[in-house]
């Protein structure tokens, strides 16, 4: 389990195995240990009440600092791993697995291809709660917004690549102006590092909005959206996964040329969402074609409360398996069906 999701992240490992005949252990991050505490007792307890052995679910809880998981790793009785976490430990795992199948959720850096819009409130509106939910500590949180240098054109008339950039900015700044709906919208700062890393990206760009504390919050770790522009021909700091409320809006020759860097990105880095903001029916059929071919999930044009970064509450499926930002799909038949293997026995008739 990783910190920040700890039971949505291992839910569908934890049932697809049970459902299929596998005993589980699950390894609770050591940060998040109570949620899955809670499950896999309450697994335990429905387990018995059937008379069946309670330990076809434990838990495996550790301090913070242990390795506990690289024992578990390439054990020979362990042949199913659900690993939800950093690129590192999650290359060292397929490394070390053995013949043990993995099922992993890694880092992906998800871009937004913004070409243009006939509703440039709505747009700003929508993207502004992107970057702020849960303070983009979600897999599916945008981080690279690409915008044509020489602007794009909308129901307003022209915006300059500032201008859409202020936009977001502005709306960021209206829909957090509340503390109470700011708590509520962005939460707290899980780890002591996403901190670190909003006062590291601040050199990495033109900062269009400024990180700050959530006020009422002061016995929490906070932190709202820092929004950084850059420009892609001279920079490319937004081609690495940069967890927390950190996006940035990148400068680009053209929309299509936003496409191609954000297709290169899925393929190098992965991604588990995609969007395209864009009234030009031919080039969203044409990005369309270019995210499906590369694995990546493609919401187009989201206004209103559809929000990207809740693409499997309307879509079904998270993740593809088909780029490095996973290898597997939340949750699809194969996602279980593999769990499950089919050995035969035969007796020749006398």
């Amino acid at each position: 389990g990783c910190n920040t999701f700890p039971t949505w992240n291992s839910y569908p490992g934890l049932f697809a195995s049970l459902v299929t005949g596998n005993p589980v252990i699950v390894k609770p991050h050591p940060a998040a240990i109570l949620p899955l505490a809670i499950t896999v007792k309450v697994i335990r307890e429905v387990v018995a009440e059937q008379g069946l052995d309670p330990n076809v679910a434990v838990l495996a809880a550790e301090n913070p600092g242990g390795e506990m998981a690289k024992a578990f790793i390439g054990h020979p009785d362990v042949a199913l791993i659900d690993y939800t976490g950093s690129s590192t430990f999650g290359s060292w795992i397929r490394a070390n697995a053995g013949a043990a199948q993995v099922f992993s959720e890694e880092a992906g850096v998800n871009p937004v291809v913004i070409a243009g819009t006939d509703n440039f409130r709505g747009m700003c509106a929508n993207l502004g709660f992107s970057v702020s939910l849960y303070s983009g500590q979600m897999c599916t949180a945008p981080q690279a917004l690409y915008v044509p240098r020489d602007g794009i054109d909308t129901e307003d008339g022209h915006k300059s690549f500032d201008e859409v950039a202020a936009g977001i900015a502005k709306s960021v700044d209206k829909l957090l102006s509340d503390p109470g709906r700011a708590a509520a919208v962005c939460g707290a700062i899980a780890a002591d590092a996403t901190m670190q890393r909003i006062k590291e990206c601040r050199s990495l760009g033109r900062v269009v909005r400024e990180s700050g504390p959530i006020e009422g919050m002061e016995g929490a770790r906070t932190a709202t959206p820092l929004l950084l522009a850059i420009d892609a021909a001279t920079s490319d700091a937004h081609s690495e996964e940069r967890f927390g409320p950190i996006a940035f809006v990148v400068a680009v020759d053209s929309a299509a040329d936003g496409l191609a860097h954000a297709i290169a990105g899925v393929q190098n880095k992965g991604a588990i969402t995609a969007a395209v903001y864009a009234t030009d029916a031919a080039f969203l059929d044409a990005a369309e074609d270019a995210f499906a071919a590369v694995g990546a999930n493609l919401s187009c044009n989201l206004v209103g409360d559809i929000y990207v970064n809740q693409s499997t509450a309307f879509s079904d499926y998270h993740a593809t398996g088909a780029n490095p930002a996973a290898n597997a799909c939340f949750t699809d038949l194969a996602f279980v069906a593999n769990r499950f293997r089919v050995a035969a026995a035969r007796r020749l008739a006398a």
